[in-house]
């Protein structure tokens, strides 16, 4: 008899082990490079400037291995290639020096942790607060974000979304272009003040999310193509060629990405990552990356017994990123629905360029509250082809909406925010048409406040060609609108228009950012409190036609959140004053205005109204709570 085939084999942990410098339990250090375009490294380290070269042995797979005692934490080394030239470590844990100097030894399990009994923030609770670090605070650092977490706690935040931390070329990037995965970025404090930030921020009682990019890696000090296959000309994404997951070689770079989802949950003990534009991550392997990689992360969260999230974004609006494996899905936890965002935005501000142009109908934002994409298999213009798949009965707490997020700010001409050209009552209409949503909301950093201050796109290259083309790429995207801007288009590079985008953290009482910050709160207590608002299955939405004497207007927005309690929304979405429709609100006083006078509206907290002020939201039912 026939013994039967092994079939768990073939997704066991990979065979090779972790890539870069591991410490055994035996004190031990272990040096794993994988460079299969050549047959002889050295390992060059450097203590304490007593340079010793070691040659490393290798197998049939391209993986080059070295072992050592009495190795510190700190010491530097590179690696040798046979014509001379010396490199950093592609897994490098710490770059302290930047992207073109020696790696540094780091020991990631030397860190005292005392978040033993952190369960993590389960998804139907998670409020995401995307922040970038260098520009959070005036000093740019984790210990400077760490100082500041109490008080996104008070306004009703569970979770801080970090955009990309692994390092980068020079001490300003918005962090999409980096080069070493494994490494923290050195000028916000390296790899062990991020454990203490995600450490602080345990205690104080939020989860930390990571953006992570394995979609592409940078330009500057991007040395992954002298080892090995990392990339394939076979699939081309907005920033070259793409990442090599499943031609020949690929399995050695799955891994990488693989174990760096890991080491982010297991060594700095994230509760969940952001993963970069999935839709330009390519892979027709029986087996997808974003699978396996979800798969891997949950494995460490069972052993951590904690709630992690794996969020994809994805322009792509695809139910399969987050349906089962057994329904033929990714298994994901959560995915980002661009189509809220759109649908606000382009009612707001009018704004129809683009993509953009398949949007601004209140029709379309209704769509989104109600089966959250708008385009769910239904023709696009822009796109000139259906588009998108419908999420049906889907958990509405597996979509990421938001009305700002750093791409949309950023990637404007002026990188200015909507407090600029946004009056104050639409700003608190913005506010009040997301956190009503019944899917998980995003905010980002200082919109809470009305944040004067813009975030433009910037960047500290050193390589001047690079710099020049990064200059005249942001002069060509935005060709079209010279006649507009002109000059005024900020220089990437200039240290000035990364200055320019700190936070100013101010909201003086008595001024319209602490009262915006006012309604960010109340409502984030609603979201938590209120029955018909903890309900994210039950939610119908429509538009009001106008009346006769006002048929030329702007349709209202309507939703109704909840089954029993439920609560009725009802939205004015023009600068005009609307009469109020007579809907059935039998034993119903409205319960809520984002035109309160609270909030620095004009909204009498007394009186049954009769009118839609400009840009307000009312909430009619029932106040109690959970």
């Amino acid at each position: 008899m026939s013994k039967g085939v092994d079939t768990d084999c073939v997704f066991q942990q990979p065979v090779h082990g972790i890539p870069g410098v591991i410490r055994q339990d035996d004190g031990t250090v272990h040096w794993r490079l994988w460079a299969p375009k050549h047959d002889s490294v050295s390992l060059v380290i450097d203590p304490e400037g007593q340079r010793t070269r070691h040659v490393m042995s290798v197998d049939g797979h391209g993986y080059h291995r070295f072992a050592a005692d009495g190795v510190p934490e700190g010491a530097r080394y590179v690696f040798r290639l046979a014509d001379g030239r010396e490199f950093p470590d592609p897994a490098s844990r710490w770059q302290p020096d930047g992207v073109h100097s020696p790696s540094a030894v780091f020991f990631p399990e030397t860190y005292r942790w005392s978040d033993a009994s952190w369960p993590g923030v389960s998804r139907a609770d998670l409020v995401i607060y995307e922040l970038h670090v260098g520009t959070f605070t005036a000093e740019g650092t984790f210990d400077a974000v760490g100082s500041r977490l109490a008080e996104l706690k008070d306004l009703g935040v569970t979770a801080i979304e970090l955009m990309p931390v692994a390092q980068f070329a020079g001490d300003r990037n918005w962090g999409y272009d980096g080069v070493y995965p494994y490494a923290v970025q050195n000028s916000y404090g390296g790899p062990r003040a991020l454990q203490r930030l995600v450490d602080r921020a345990h205690q104080v009682g939020l989860a930390v999310i990571l953006d992570v990019v394995y979609n592409h890696f940078g330009p500057e000090g991007n040395y992954l193509g002298s080892f090995g296959h990392y990339f394939t000309d076979r699939y081309h994404t907005p920033w070259g060629d793409g990442v090599n997951f499943d031609g020949p070689w690929s399995d050695a770079v799955r891994q990488l990405v693989v174990e760096n989802a890991r080491m982010w949950v297991r060594d700095f003990h994230v509760d969940g990552l952001r993963l970069d534009a999935v839709h330009a991550i390519y892979d027709f392997g029986a087996h997808p990356i974003l699978a396996e990689l979800q798969a891997h992360v949950q494995q460490i969260a069972r052993q951590q017994t904690r709630t992690v999230h794996v969020i994809a974004e994805s322009n792509q609006n695809d139910v399969r990123l987050i349906d089962s494996p057994s329904r033929h899905g990714l298994g994901l936890d959560g995915v980002w629905s661009d189509d809220f965002h759109h649908s606000v935005r382009t009612l707001l501000t009018g704004d129809l360029e683009g993509y953009y142009q398949d949007f601004g109908r209140v029709e379309h934002l209704a769509k989104a509250y109600e089966r959250v994409f708008a385009y769910d298999g239904c023709y696009s213009p822009f796109r000139k082809r259906r588009h998108g798949n419908r999420v049906e009965d889907r958990d509405r707490t597996r979509f990421v909406v938001c009305v700002h997020n750093h791409d949309q700010i950023g990637n404007r001409a002026l990188g200015d925010r909507s407090a600029t050209y946004l009056s104050q009552p639409a700003q608190r209409l913005a506010c009040g048409l997301l956190l009503i949503s019944p899917c998980i909301p995003m905010l980002f950093m200082g919109e809470e406040y009305a944040e004067p201050h813009p975030f433009p796109f910037f960047c500290s290259f050193g390589d001047r060609e690079l710099i020049e083309a990064v200059r005249q790429g942001r002069r060509e995207e935005f060709a079209a609108l010279d006649f507009q801007w002109g000059d005024q288009i900020p220089d990437p590079q200039d240290r000035a228009t990364f200055e320019s985008a700190k936070l100013t953290w101010q909201w003086p009482e008595g001024t319209f950012h602490a009262n915006l910050r006012r309604l960010y709160r109340d409502l984030l207590a609603a979201r938590r409190q209120w029955p018909a608002l903890r309900d994210r299955q039950h939610t119908t939405a429509g538009v009001l036609a106008a009346t006769e004497d006002d048929r030329h207007a702007t349709p209202l927005l309507w939703v109704q959140r909840g089954q029993t309690p439920c609560i009725t929304m009802i939205a004015n979405l023009s600068s005009d004053q609307r009469p109020l429709p007579d809907l059935d609100r039998t034993d119903r006083l409205w319960i809520f205005s984002t035109e309160s006078t609270e909030y620095g509206g004009l909204r009498a907290l007394a009186g049954e109204p009769v009118d839609l002020l400009p840009y307000e939201m009312l909430i009619f039912g029932e106040k109690e709570t959970t």
